[in-house]
């Protein structure tokens, strides 16, 4: 289930609000957590047995360092940590490492021992985002910066809860403990959240949607005129942003509504002026988590110079593969590691304040533009055909100029050039809901309306990070 649907906004929503606000507070939490399985196992129901899997061990996990003596702590969170990648590593990462070492295999001429597994695991949806949240809990218990939980539904609430549970924000523990054991529900709250969230379906359905259309076209084209490159990798540019800040403003408007206050998961990140800003701002809460579970453990800065680029490197790659199962995300995570340790070594943010900041802006957004080249391409091979088209090293193939009609079209370029005017201009969906003014109030029914008859006419509607 998705959240631009009609059966989400018009029976799931309503249902799941309706219930919520009925039943006394002691029962709230169970009904979250039955809402949140029946949403997650719309699609599969047996992947809600992996994920109560994971929710029990943690769990378990944080009783553990509660209740017994501090030598049972450090073995706890191990079990914890181990059990979640685990899990990640097999369903996410069992084809591709048999695929990988077949391929290896065969370029060598040793046929005989290619593994030739017959079994083909499936991607559980979110897998990424709720083993980290749930891994976060015995983490944050075990480093003392959280109270772990006594009830178990209160737990499960917490890594199920449906608006954030399949495609993120991720949610660490201790930025929700608190709401977990006692939370304000007012009407300025859940109007805020209404609002972000008719704003978030505004962002996916009407700009990420048509954006998505023009880049898979170009993309899935073969070989496509220079121009048109440059079109439909901004086209992704804005496809992926809308998609993801899209979710995130609906999960965070969806969180307001029953009383939860997530974190900020993006901040204009294509306003950055260096790659380094770029991931202070894009996808927050993936950033910010891999900074203090990853590269702070990792020695983070504290080493010296060589350590920390090592740090660096192994971060982006993790975040990198973290992302998809896939060796074009290795090479994306690569770049980022490369293009932050180059910043590093010339200040950091401040890498390229030589250059006026609009230029230093634009030298940013070519750079992100290249990278998402890689994050998109299906094979490597693709990625650097794509590069090669975009400065005419390509021949176009005999279709180019079909799909040059059918890029350009006056809607996609008018899409193309509202996004590119909300990138640039337009406050965040956070900021802008702070204070709903009668005009702001109206834009959001607006924007929700048009998103509603927008979804009747498309048949496009993936979200992109669901299969990550």
């Amino acid at each position: 289930m998705v959240f631009s649907s009609h059966l989400f906004c018009f029976v799931f929503l309503p249902t799941a609000l309706a219930l919520y606000y009925l039943l006394p507070r002691t029962g709230r939490h169970l009904a979250l957590v039955a809402l949140s399985y029946l949403f997650y196992g719309w699609a599969n129901p047996a992947f809600t047995l992996l994920m109560a899997f994971s929710t029990l061990v943690d769990y378990q996990c944080g009783r553990v360092i509660a209740e017994r003596p501090r030598s049972w702590h450090r073995p706890a969170v191990i079990v914890s940590v181990v059990t979640n990648l685990s899990l990640l590593a097999f369903f996410k990462y069992f084809n591709f490492a048999v695929d990988s070492w077949d391929g290896v295999i065969r370029t060598l001429g040793l046929e005989a021992l290619e593994l030739d597994v017959a079994l083909q695991v499936v991607l559980p949806l979110g897998i990424s985002f709720y083993t980290f949240q749930s891994m976060s809990y015995t983490i944050d218990v075990y480093r003392g910066q959280a109270k772990p939980l006594h009830s178990l539904i209160d737990f499960a609430c917490y890594v199920s809860l449906f608006p954030q549970m399949v495609a993120g924000p991720i949610i660490r523990f201790r930025e929700v403990d608190d709401q977990l054991r006692h939370r304000t529900h007012t009407l300025e709250k859940f109007a805020r959240g209404a609002a972000m969230f008719a704003l978030g379906m505004g962002k996916k359905v009407l700009l990420a949607n048509p954006c998505g259309k023009v880049a898979d076209t170009v993309f899935e084209a073969g070989s496509v005129l220079p121009l048109d490159a440059w079109l439909g990798v901004i086209a992704y540019a804005f496809q992926i942003y809308f998609d993801f800040s899209g979710y995130s403003d609906m999960a965070i408007g969806l969180g307001l509504m029953l009383g939860f206050v997530f974190p900020k998961n993006f901040d204009s990140p294509y306003h950055s002026r260096s790659i380094t800003e770029f991931w202070r701002r894009w996808h927050i809460s993936l950033s910010t988590w891999l900074r203090d579970y990853l590269y702070i453990p990792l020695g983070g800065n504290r080493n010296g110079a060589a350590r920390t680029y090592v740090n660096l490197m192994i971060v982006m790659v993790l975040g990198g593969l973290w992302h998809g199962a896939a060796w074009t995300f290795v090479v994306w995570g690569t770049l980022q590691g490369v293009m932050l340790a180059a910043e590093r070594l010339r200040g950091g943010e401040r890498a390229w304040s030589f250059l006026p900041g609009p230029l230093a802006m634009v030298w940013t957004f070519v750079v992100v533009l290249v990278s998402w080249v890689f994050f998109r391409a299906a094979t490597i091979g693709d990625a650097f055909a794509y590069l090669g088209a975009m400065v005419g090293w390509v021949e176009a193939g005999a279709a180019a100029p079909m799909i040059r009609g059918v890029i350009w079209a006056p809607y996609y370029l008018l899409t193309m050039v509202i996004a590119a005017l909300v990138v640039w201009t337009q406050p965040q969906s956070w900021d802008l809901t702070r204070r709903l003014t009668p005009p702001r109030v109206a834009w959001c029914v607006i924007v929700f309306y048009l998103a509603l008859i927008a979804m009747e006419t498309q048949g496009f509607n993936p979200f992109i990070y669901f299969i990550f």
